[in-house]
């Protein structure tokens, strides 16, 4: 299977990471829409429904917890891989598993370990 059939979702407030993230997926294959709020995610995955979501925990403007808590609760959408990426560290004690988040990366993240965890998630 092709890796540029994948899309990926990035959602985080931070421009920079966006950015990288964008940059880094983009050139391992991935189709890549980023968004800066978590109020659009609902939406842009009804409008273009991604292989894996790679989401903030504090977004600007609500908890990326409570993004992946409805989105899980949902039948349509339950089956999408998330995967936190957060300077926020430490899995358990940010209650990630309780929210029904499949992974968690640590901010800064090591590029390869980004891509594998991605790459394992999109499989």
């Amino acid at each position: 299977m092709a890796v540029g059939s994948k899309k990926i979702l990035v959602v985080d407030d931070d421009e920079d990471i966006r950015e990288v993230m964008t940059m880094i997926l983009e050139t391992d294959g991935y189709t890549v829409f980023a968004l800066d709020n978590g109020h659009e995610v609902l939406k842009a995955i009804q409008d273009n429904r991604p292989d894996v979501l790679l989401s903030d925990v504090r977004l600007g403007d609500m908890d990326g917890r409570d993004i992946c808590r409805e989105l899980k609760d949902n039948p349509t959408t339950r089956g999408i891989p998330i995967s936190f990426v957060s300077a926020t560290h430490g899995w358990h004690t940010m209650h990630e598993k309780k929210c029904g988040a499949n992974d968690y990366v640590a901010k800064p993240f090591d590029v390869e370990d980004l891509l594998l965890h991605v790459r394992r998630l999109a499989a």
